[in-house]
Formats: structure tokens, sequence, C-alpha cells
């Protein structure tokens, strides 16, 4: 399983590098759309949903993508801003505010509509986000990931070596506070890097604790989600790891958060200019 694990993992690296650093804009946008897509399949499935109503909801989100991508092309310009505005401030919204008070108290949403809600509000923003932060600097976007990817690294094994206070019992066993703990020092020390190598200021590493505790709250998301429906994963496409979904939970309450802090500066203002 841990070889397996690792093996998938080197393949989508080695995919994802190459996809970010040579792609053109739109097929980056459309290859991510995919990704997300695949996920918005695995999460219609936790939902309960019946296969028709999968289709459905799978292909109504992405001829939504679809659109925001040819936005420009079909005369729609200020669609892009005004979805990017009112996705990100969506999904911060949710992460901040109510993620928080459906790990604390574990309500069991069953109600598939309610379920698909929240899958795009989960998901959607996390598609602009991979999309935007590229378009800023792919470097920057892969930095955040990185800080992810060695959190969730980080927490896997020291757990499994050192763990023995659960993090949080009845939502996934698995995950202990030495986890925790690990992906910290982990991030710590990725910081310290970027900070020496990048000439960054030390605050830097304040905001990978932040991006931590995010990519955690969206791993235990996940988990609730799944531990509802009765599944170990959310999909078998990646061996190892589990479905797409399983692979970018912690990306999901991450990604779209970064994007906010990036923008909050100008937030007020763009949303002025969409209806001046």
């Amino acid at each position: 399983m841990l070889k397996a694990r690792i093996l998938t993992s080197i393949v989508l690296a080695a995919g994802f590098l190459a996809a970010l650093f040579l792609l053109p804009d739109l097929y980056w946008a459309l290859l991510m759309l995919a990704f997300i897509t695949i996920a918005f399949w695995e999460w219609s499935g936790m939902s309960g949903m019946t296969k028709p109503w999968r289709h459905i909801h799978t292909s109504l989100v992405m001829l939504i993508g679809v659109v925001v991508v040819l936005a420009d092309e079909i005369g729609l310009e200020t669609l892009q801003p005004q979805v990017m505005f009112y996705s990100i401030l969506a999904a911060t919204l949710f992460w901040l505010l109510a993620a928080p008070i459906w790990l604390m108290f574990r309500f069991n949403i069953r109600q598939s509509v309610l379920l698909a809600i929240i899958g795009f509000v989960v998901l959607f923003p996390t598609w602009l986000a991979l999309v935007s932060m590229r378009g800023i600097s792919p470097w920057l976007l892969l930095m955040v990931m990185a800080a992810v990817w060695i959190a969730d690294s980080a927490a896997y094994f020291s757990g499994k070596r050192f763990g023995k206070h659960k993090l949080a019992p009845q939502i996934s066993p698995g995950k202990t506070w030495e986890g925790v703990l690990g992906a910290w020092l982990a991030v710590t020390v990725y910081g310290l890097i970027l900070c020496y190598s990048l000439s960054l200021t030390y605050w830097v590493i304040i905001g990978l604790f932040g991006i931590t505790v995010l990519s955690i709250m969206g791993d235990l998301l996940e988990s609730l989600v799944k531990r509802q429906a009765g599944v170990k994963d959310s999909g078998c496409l990646l061996p190892g790891h589990g479905g797409v979904l399983d692979r970018i939970d912690g990306l999901t309450s991450s990604l779209p958060l970064v994007m906010f802090f990036i923008y909050f500066p100008t937030y007020f203002l763009v949303l002025e200019s969409l209806y001046a």
C-alpha cells in the first residue's frame, strides 16, 4: 500500500509539474476542470445521488466551468471576475464559519441536494484558485501546494511513527495530534528554507501554519463525509490514495482562502467596479 502510494505520488508530481510550467493557460484551466469534475463525481456519489442525477450534476459543473473559461470569447467579459469574487467569498465563509461547526457537532447531512450545493462551494472555488493563482505565478501555486503536501506527508509519517493522542477519533481515527505537530514542524522547516532562499519575511511561516490548519480541516471534512456515506475512499482512480478528492481534500480548504487573502485589499474595489 505504501509502495503504491509513493509511486502514484511520483507520477502525479511529474505530470503536475509538466502541466504547471508547460501548458498554455487555456489548457491548464481545462485540465484542472477535468480533475475537479472527477472530484465532483466522487462527491456526488458520497452524497447519495442516483447515477442519472450524478451525471446531470457533474455535467452541469463542467458546463459552468467551460462557460467561465470562454467568457471573454463569448462576450461575457464581466463574468469571470464576478464568478471569482462570489465563489472565493463563499468558500472563505464556508471554511471559516460553517465547516468548523459541522466538524464540531458532526452533523449528519444526508439531503443529497444540500450536499451537492456544499460540494459546489468546496470544489468550484478550488478550481478557480488553481487557475487564478497559476495566472499570478506558477511558482506561487507550487509553493502553496507544496506546503499542503509537505504537511500531509509529515502528518502521515509522524502520526504512523509517534501517534498516540487522537485528533478526531469519531471522524478520522488515524489522525493524531503528533501528526499535527509533525506537520507544523515540517512546514516550519519549509518556511525557513523559503525565507532564506527567497529573502522573504518570516511572517510567511505564520501563513504556512494557517495553511496547515486549513488543510487538516479539509482533510477532516472529507473524512466526515466519507464516514457518514459509509465509504473508505472517495474513489479508486489513484492507487494508494483512493480518489481525486482524497488527494486534493487539503487543497479545497487552503487554496481558495489563500486567494481571498491575496485579493482581500482590492476585493471591495473589484465589487464596486463590477456594478459601476
